[in-house]
């Protein structure tokens, strides 16, 4: 009897699956894409509605004459690729390649990898959707054709420059506009200094101060500034205490007044549940919670998903799928979840059912993120998975917890405001305000610490505790005033976390495209990150300089995203292919007719090495650019013009003794080397001035390795030494046991500190004395203790 062929995208997803379907299905996988555009040439047919000529994926030759010829022997085919756009496009051209060997073929979609989810898909088998394919598509040749038109043209500003890989992206660019622009407002970011009062005041009834802070003075309310000096509207410039001497003014005319309550507002307050994740929320939360990169966030969400070893139940998926930007949730889950809150905390714990947040771009047929099985909480899955990776049964307690939170109850607070306002015989009027809260009922917070949302909260703490027996009209006097000096901050860096969110805030790029962006952006160097914030390279400015130049209609945010609600159109069957091609193609080939105009300013001039003539032909070919001189007709390598010197140290070669010794560059970083090289290879790394404590003759030198080039610290002596420490020194000895270094060390609940690597003490900069290292983790919310 004939079989049913299932074809799925990974080898780990096909085997979870074949154990549900039993021996009536032969499951196989495609190991992702099977067509692809040429990687030789543009393979784009322009006179052709910009269809694309795909070619077979290097290596998947005999995986298609698999499939061909089980389809030719099964009785249906059912293609079961990922449930996104890119999985659509697989199954469409798997359906493209075996339909001449059997015309029964349907696409079933797995929102997860369970017996009860593979066999509800089962039920409901459909064609492969072309429109969900032609935006897809659309995506994909919209980035070929920037990609290889844009890049050329950015080769040419970095000729005879060392640029390694080089590319313009759709997206990318636009990431990297982001960052930079960051960095700029940072850099010409001036500080406002401003000064709030608060007070203490008393009154007959309560039993301690009321702590509020100065709000008006004549009427005239206050308002904290924000942002930069320079983009300070003139309007809120006498909004608030600016000098110091206005603020002591304040101060102490504030003191010798008498007031009344001016002011009792008592509301009921609640704080809702957050959403469940959907890509870009679980990529920042784990982020800050877990200290993952998105790239390792999405890998081990990718484990989840397919499917990981549980127990007597083997391969099970303990997750949703893990790319979709819906936060909508199975009537089913729902219930499950309701459900488990009502044993486990009650029924008043349960929430009202959550209104789904619509996004204009999201894929409406997913769900969220969520656990398959609400009812298996991480105490139940712990124990399998920390044997097969601790940070997966992390994220998935993240996952779990923020799911199970989405659908309980609200926090309550009674809130209360109270004014204190001065009397009206002389002088200045001021009036003060408090602000506090207590908490009624803690729905959601039962379970999930919001912690995540503390650092976004203002100084001027809400949840302060407010005392008993305030009245109206009540008399109240200032036991004690402090002026509080502060300063606005210029805007924060990204981190890896914070620009996806904003881009996904923009609406450029998709769930299944975030973490491959920022990857990208620091793959070709032209972005760094140092302590998990991201900041732009000398190449990356210039980049990014070029490109806004050369295509500022293209590469900008509104265009972006812009196209990314064009090409929804063509999912949603609103737009044709061709149609929205051709609304991006006939304006970008306008801009690019324009760019090499506004690029002639920044191109190198060059002359002829032999002859001296300024009257050369830049030109391209198979090996890189090269000049043609019009006088002698000689060809040489650009790559031969132009190099910059290194910098002089002043120091001759230790090993040659001939030799000065230079500050070069390589992929790897900046080091020291030999001006006879390849005469003479003598290198070594910069010095850090830390003595390596293996050897005690090196020096700890920053170093970059792997693929990711993720740095790393090491001894200037090796291979001689091999010492590695991932953790960042500093140059100061250790207090304690007198190591001559510390190493930076991160815990999620007291945040950066030091450690010693000898005797093993930690200590935070402010506190500067040692103390046991859970005791500094004491520190953020627990009070800390000395250590004996």
């Amino acid at each position: 009897m004939a079989k049913s062929l299932v074809i799925v995208e990974s080898p780990s997803k096909a085997k979870t699956i074949n154990k549900y379907l039993g021996s009536n299905y032969v499951v196989r996988a495609s190991v992702g894409h099977i067509k692809d555009l040429p990687k030789s040439k543009l393979g784009i047919d322009f006179d052709n509605g910009y269809l694309p000529q795909y070619v077979t994926v290097k290596g998947k030759k005999d995986i298609l004459t698999e499939l061909k010829k089980l389809a030719a022997s099964s009785k249906e085919v059912l293609i079961a690729t990922d449930p996104d756009r890119e999985g659509e496009a697989i199954a469409y051209h798997i359906l493209h390649e075996i339909e001449s060997k059997n015309d029964n073929i349907k696409r079933v979609l797995f929102s997860e990898i369970t017996k009860a989810g593979i066999m509800e898909a089962m039920k409901h088998p459909r064609d492969v959707d072309n429109a969900l394919f032609d935006a897809q598509q659309a995506r994909r040749v919209m980035d070929r054709i920037i990609g290889y038109q844009v890049s050329p043209i950015l080769w040419k500003a970095f000729i005879g420059q060392r640029t390694d890989s080089l590319s313009a992206g759709r997206v990318q660019t636009v990431a990297l506009r982001l960052i930079c622009e960051r960095e700029e407002s940072i850099e010409r970011f001036q500080t406002i200094h401003y000064w709030n009062l608060w007070a203490d005041f008393t009154t007959a009834t309560t039993e301690f101060p009321i702590h509020a802070k100065l709000i008006s003075v004549d009427a005239i309310e206050f308002k904290n500034p924000e942002g930069s000096a320079q983009d300070l509207p003139e309007e809120l410039k006498n909004r608030f205490i600016g000098d110091s001497q206005t603020a002591t003014g304040y101060a102490r005319d504030a003191q010798e007044k008498t007031y009344r309550i001016a002011a009792l507002n008592k509301r009921e307050v609640r704080r809702n549940a957050p959403p469940p994740f959907i890509t870009s929320s679980l990529q920042t939360a784990a982020s800050a919670n877990l200290r993952f990169t998105p790239k390792k966030t999405m890998m081990l969400a990718q484990r989840l998903y397919e499917g990981v070893e549980f127990g007597e139940e083997g391969l099970t998926g303990l997750i949703t799928y893990m790319r979709t930007d819906s936060t909508r949730i199975s009537e089913e889950a729902r219930n499950q979840s309701i459900a488990y809150i009502e044993k486990n905390y009650g029924k008043e714990y349960v929430g009202a059912e959550r209104k789904e947040k619509k996004s204009k771009n999201a894929q409406e047929a997913h769900e969220c993120i969520r656990p398959t099985n609400p009812g298996l909480d991480p105490k139940a899955v712990r124990r399998f998975l920390e044997t097969q990776d601790k940070d997966m049964a992390a994220l998935y307690e993240l996952i779990w917890q923020r799911f199970i939170a989405s659908q309980m109850s609200s926090a309550v607070f009674d809130q209360t405001t109270v004014e204190m306002e001065s009397d009206n015989t002389s002088g200045s009027k001021y009036r003060f305000r408090a602000t506090g809260s207590v908490l009624k009922f803690r729905g959601y917070l039962q379970l999930l610490d919001d912690s995540e949302d503390k650092d976004e909260k203002s100084t001027d703490d809400a949840d302060r505790r407010l005392p008993a027996g305030i009245t109206e009209n009540q008399t109240a006097n200032i036991e004690a005033a402090n002026l509080q000096e502060s300063e606005t901050k210029a805007p924060p860096r990204f981190s890896e976390s914070t620009l996806i969110k904003e881009l996904e805030s923009l609406g450029i790029g998709r769930p299944s495209t975030y973490a491959s962006i920022v990857g990208t952006i620091q793959d070709r160097n032209y972005v760094e990150q140092q302590e998990r914030r991201l900041y732009p390279t000398e190449l990356g400015r210039n980049v990014n300089r070029i490109l806004i130049k050369s295509f500022p209609e293209i590469f900008n945010v509104d265009f972006t995203a812009k196209m990314e609600e064009e090409l929804d159109t063509i999912a949603s069957r609103e737009n044709s292919y061709a149609d929205v091609m051709g609304n991006f193609y006939l304006p970008f080939k306008a801009v690019l007719d324009l760019a090499d105009e506004r690029l002639t300013e920044d191109l190198p001039k060059f002359n002829c090495p032999a002859c001296g003539s300024a009257e050369v032909d830049l030109k391209q070919g198979w090996f890189g650019f090269y000049i043609e001189c019009r006088s002698c007709q000689k060809k040489t390598s650009v790559k031969s013009l132009n190099r910059p010197e290194p910098e002089k140290l002043g120091e001759v070669c230790p090993e040659c003794k001939e030799g000065e010794l230079l500050l070069r560059s390589s992929r790897f970083g900046k080091f020291i080397g030999c001006s006879r090289y390849p005469t003479c290879k003598y290198t070594r790394q910069i010095p850090s001035g830390i003595k390596c404590p293996k050897c005690l003759t090196g020096d700890i030198v920053q170093r970059k390795g792997g693929k990711a080039k993720r740095t790393f610290y090491g001894c200037s002596n090796y291979p001689e030494c091999d010492f590695i420490s991932n953790d960042k020194p500093v140059n100061k000895p250790c207090p304690s046991c007198g190591n001559n270094w510390l190493a930076t060390k991160w815990s999620r609940t007291s945040g950066n500190f030091l450690k010693c690597p000898n005797c093993k003490k930690a200590f935070t900069e402010e506190m500067m004395e040692f103390t046991a290292e859970e005791e500094v983790e004491k520190k953020s919310g627990r009070g800390r203790k000395k250590a004996a």
